[in-house]
Parts: structure tokens; sequence; C-alpha cells
């Protein structure tokens, strides 16, 4: 008698595993492509202002900073150029959201995903960006200092408030990322830990560390706090997800695969931000 031989199978192309790989690699691709596209807007209204003002700074792949002396600010250039960027996504933000939540979320394919995002990133250069100024009195925490002039306790309790914000806004984001998703294998409640850790998880640590390496040596503490208040919205949403039975997606889902547009679109993103500020871009 022969022993019997086992025949190993190879994994299915539909295989829960090889979807949610995808799943992770396009969410990933997408967390980049709205970061960059938030902070360009960011960005590009700050310098565009300074320029308007008068100010002289520089430019570079991971901030904007200025060369003047403290007696050369007034009031108005500093809650313009350190506010504008938050006002600025705050319309971006809640346009995106609205667009998601009226037209998109009951859409097959990934751009409403994308808006998510957008939405998000958007958020967090609201609320996240401020707490993290805070800490190091820099960027927006000049806009609340210049605007109350309270003293220490008074930005302090801005900054908390902040924060709370945007723990309040990933608990209710919940919702819509679950309904973001098109695949039902993903979607599934018993798969819900495997959903948030390819979705959420591996988006922020692998996007975050993505646009960090991309940015070296001109990546700074500044925006390395700002990449990690993002976190202030992920938990949020990884514990509304979790707890949330919600499994429904689109009737007739699209088969999962790689947008490798949108990867292609991320990467490019990524090096032509590096190359159009390396070296930085004088201004003012």
């Amino acid at each position: 008698m022969h022993p019997e031989t086992a025949t190993l199978t190879p994994p299915s192309a539909d295989s829960p595993t090889r979807k949610f790989a995808i799943a992770a690699l396009n969410g990933t691709a997408i967390y980049v492509l709205a970061y960059y596209g938030v902070w360009a807007a960011y960005q590009l209204a700050k310098v565009a202002l300074s320029h308007k003002l008068g100010l002289h700074g520089t430019w570079d792949p991971s901030r904007v900073t200025y060369t003047l002396a403290d007696r050369e600010w007034w009031q108005l250039a500093v809650l313009g150029v350190y506010g504008i960027g938050p006002l600025v996504c705050f319309f971006i933000g809640l346009a995106t959201f609205l667009w998601y939540w009226k037209y998109e979320r009951a859409q097959r394919g990934l751009f409403k995903l994308l808006l998510l995002w957008v939405a998000f990133h958007s958020c967090n250069a609201i609320f996240g960006s401020l707490l993290a100024d805070s800490l190091r009195q820099e960027g927006s925490w000049y806009v609340s200092e210049w605007l109350l002039r309270m003293g220490n306790a008074a930005d302090v309790a801005v900054a908390l408030i902040a924060g709370l914000i945007q723990l309040g806004l990933g608990h209710l984001g919940s919702v819509a990322f679950l309904q973001a998703h098109d695949s039902h294998t993903v979607m599934k409640f018993p798969n819900r830990k495997r959903m948030v850790f390819y979705t959420l998880m591996w988006p922020y640590v692998a996007g975050g560390a993505f646009i960090a390496l991309s940015k070296v040596p001109y990546f700074s503490m500044h925006e390395a706090l700002h990449l990690l208040m993002v976190g202030l919205l992920i938990f949020p949403l990884i514990l509304g997800c979790s707890s949330d039975p919600f499994e429904s997606t689109v009737e007739r889902a699209q088969p999962s695969y790689v947008a490798w547009g949108l990867v292609i679109l991320a990467v490019l993103a990524a090096v032509g931000w590096r190359l159009a500020l390396s070296p930085p871009v004088s201004f003012g």
C-alpha cells in the first residue's frame, strides 16, 4: 500500500486573505492620496496668504517656516496665516463628507472611501493639529494664543477640547466608515477584527510610515505629531466599527481588485511633492 499524499491547493483568487490584503493596499493608497491632497490645500493657502501679506519664509516637503523676528509679526498676520489652513480644511472636510453621505455611500467603488478619508484628514488638520501644535507651542496654537490672550490655562483647555472633539468625531464616523466598503467578505461581522486591522490600522501605520520616509531628511517633529494625532480618529473608529453589527453593503458589489491607478497616484503624489519642494522654496 502506498502512503496517501496530501495535495496542497493554492489559495483561491477570491480567498478572504486575498480580499483583506487588497483592502489594505487600496486603503493605504487612498489614505496617502487623501493626506497629500488635504495638506496641499492647507499649505498652499498658508503660503499664498503669507505672500500677500509680505511675510518671508521657506516651504519644504514637511512644513512652512518663517524667517521673521517676533517684533515683525502683528495680530492680523498671525491669525491669518495660522488660521487660513484650518479654515480651508473645514470647508473641504464638510463638503467631502456631505458629498459622501448624500451621493456616494450607496454607490459601488472606491471613490466614496477616498471622499471619507479626505474628510477625516481635514478633521485632523483642524482639531488634531491644534492639539499637536499646542504641545510644542507652534503652528495653529498661535491662533488661540493671540486670539484669547488668557494665558496657558486657556490654551491648554482649547487644545484638550480639540482633542475631545476629534475623539467624538472618530466615534461618530464609524457608521460612515462601515458603509464605505463594498466587499461582502470584508463586511461580515465575524470578520470585523480583521476588517478594522486591514482597513484602519494598516493604512494608519503603513501610510504614515510611507509619508514619513518619503520626506526624509526634511520630515519634522511638527509633521510627525500631526500624523500621530490621526490616531485620535482611528481608535474610536476601531471601537465603533468593532461593536457595530452593521454588515450590509451594496447589492452588486464589484469583485475585489487592486486599484493600481490609485496606488500609482499615491506614489506620484509623494514623489511630486518631494521634487517640487526639495530644495525648499522661498516666498515673500
